[in-house]
């Protein structure tokens, strides 16, 4: 329902890599909300989505994104846009965790292509 609040005591919730933690806070076919955890020395697999544009917006932590061998390290109240079709892995190097909203529009469901080596 439009009005209802979402937080992630009552969100959907995941793991991904064994250890990563995701609450779906919006989660529609047209727009995709989560919040994620990620812990240091932890990343996804490089992948791009063909549909979906994504927006990484950090919460606290320090991430990095990786575009092949360009990085890009951004913290606390700063974002990210990652087009379509764009390569992309995201990192935490740092020694703490990174909890950072991902918002996704169209949805990543089925959209995901992992590549092999750098992204």
């Amino acid at each position: 329902m439009a009005q209802d609040v979402s937080d992630i005591s009552t969100a959907e919730h995941y793991t991904w890599g064994g250890v990563c933690d995701g609450w779906h806070l919006l989660k529609d076919p047209a727009l995709s909300v989560i919040q994620e955890r990620v812990p240091p020395s932890v990343g996804e697999a490089p992948h791009f989505h063909v549909r979906a544009r994504q927006f990484f917006y950090v919460l606290s932590g320090t991430a990095t994104m990786e575009f092949g061998d360009k990085k890009v390290t951004f913290g606390p109240n700063q974002g990210l846009h990652v087009p379509p079709n764009t390569p992309h892995r995201f990192v935490n190097y740092s020694d703490a965790d990174v909890v950072f909203l991902v918002i996704s529009s169209p949805t990543t469901a089925g959209d995901r292509i992992d590549v092999s080596g750098p992204p």
